[in-house]
């Protein structure tokens, strides 16, 4: 971890990594959150096209034909129940005949919303209306409670008895399989992974790439030819690549140069001094023979 290598790429990896596993993390969030949104938004629509399709069966009182519709539309597939209750919470119908007469829960899941204050809430936005629990078939469930309201036609009808201050008549409740939902999840999950993975292996390994390329290798061949100058090789020429790369080669250079000039000037003068006391002893070697001499 000393090297200039793992100072220059482990951080980089970790920094790129953690930006790249965030950035998943929050779109996977955020996608999640728009298929849920958008499965509550559908199950509404249908809840309302469920409650028009029987509005002209409950204004004539027609429950037998009430009754065709619930249980038709029990029967499709993905559809765990579907009942419609009373202002008072009694099941007048639903595909599962056991359920019929039954009183529901106003502290249940899905009632509560409307039924947390001594006064009922009479309108809920689409997201107030659903809820998410599992069933007694051990099956996740998207449910949506939608009201059904007074109208005119239910007030001023010859078969009813529905005063005009009632807001509410019933309340529609159907539950849809939220298996197909959650499969989409994790196969989304599975993708971001392998995505993320993607993401990391090309980013890491392209950064790596550049950083030796680019910076690493320079650095390398400068520290190798600033071994070779010490050694008094100056004859190649200093790395280039970088402006810094090739300044301070060019720098070691001649340093290399300026200390080689000077260890030549240093020798030059130690060979000067040896020539120059060996001319000066020679007369003093052997005093008699000088003395002839002269």
């Amino acid at each position: 971890m000393k090297s200039i290598a793992a100072k220059a790429v482990v951080p980089v990896a970790l920094a790129v990594t953690g930006f790249v596993v965030v950035c998943c993390i929050l779109l996977y969030s955020f996608i999640k959150d728009d298929l849920l949104n958008s499965a509550i938004l559908r199950e509404v629509n249908l809840a309302g096209i469920i409650v028009k399709s029987t509005r002209h069966a409950m204004l004539h009182a027609d429950r037998e034909s009430v009754r065709n519709i619930i249980d038709n539309i029990g029967e499709q597939n993905g559809v765990e129940h579907v009942r419609i209750f009373n202002e008072t919470g009694l099941i007048m119908f639903s595909a599962a005949p056991e359920e019929v007469n039954q009183l529901v829960d106003k502290q249940a899941a899905g009632c509560i919303a409307c039924h947390s204050t001594e006064i009922p809430a009479t309108n809920l936005g689409p997201m107030e209306q659903s809820r998410w629990f599992t069933n007694q078939k051990e099956h996740n469930v998207l449910a949506i409670t939608a009201p059904i309201y007074n109208e005119p036609g239910c007030s001023t009808g010859a078969c009813h008895f529905h005063p005009p201050t009632l807001k509410v008549l019933g309340t529609l409740d159907i539950g849809l399989s939220a298996e197909p939902l959650r499969d989409s999840l994790v196969t989304l999950g599975w993708r971001m992974v392998i995505f993320c993975f993607m993401v990391l292996l090309l980013t890491v390994g392209g950064v790596c790439a550049l950083l030796r390329r680019n910076i690493l290798l320079p650095i390398t061949n400068l520290v190798a030819y600033a071994n070779a100058a010490t050694r008094g090789n100056t004859d190649q020429p200093p790395p280039g690549g970088i402006e810094e790369i090739e300044l301070l080669g060019k720098s070691l250079q001649s340093l290399a140069l300026r200390l080689e000039k000077k260890q030549a000037e240093l020798d030059m003068c130690r060979t000067r001094g040896r020539e120059g006391g060996a001319v000066q002893t020679r007369p003093t070697d052997n005093p008699e023979q000088y003395h002839n001499n002269e």
